[in-house]
């Protein structure tokens, strides 16, 4: 039974945690916002840590991505609970794009297209960039 539910949890759950430690603290804070709502403390908490002082340029443009997401998604986005140590297909995604979307947005835009289920993404896009922006300009990149 315990290899079945191995099976099954690698099934919804194929991939680790990225390495890069800001990927982390963005698929932290998507988390929370995802499950607790954009107002999240915990998230926030986890952002003022990152980030000290500058805390409110990504704090804001993640739930701002995380409203568009929500608003324009064709269909649900899996997200695992905070403590899970592996990803959904989903957020593999959602992570992939943040880290390419500022040097291959081809690429970014199929992958956006592709979570969301429909075809106009440039808003989502954009939202997405700007975060990635705000944790490269702060020395924080998103990679994989």
């Amino acid at each position: 039974m315990s290899e079945l539910s191995a099976a099954a949890t690698l099934q919804a759950l194929p991939y680790a945690l990225p390495e890069c430690g800001n990927a982390r603290v963005v698929l932290f804070a998507m988390r929370r916002m995802g499950a607790h709502g954009l107002a999240d403390a915990r998230a926030a908490h986890a952002l003022f840590t990152a980030f000290g002082e500058a805390f409110r340029r990504p704090l804001t443009l993640i739930r701002a991505l995380m409203a568009d997401m929500a608003a324009n998604a064709a269909a649900p986005i899996a997200i695992a609970p905070c403590c899970c140590a592996r990803m959904t297909p989903s957020e593999q995604v959602l992570l992939s794009v943040l880290a390419r979307v500022e040097t291959r947005v081809e690429s970014a835009r199929l992958l956006m297209q592709d979570l969301l289920g429909q075809r106009h993404v440039d808003g989502v896009l954009a939202s997405a960039a700007a975060v990635a922006m705000a944790f490269a300009d702060e020395g924080r990149p998103v990679s994989l």
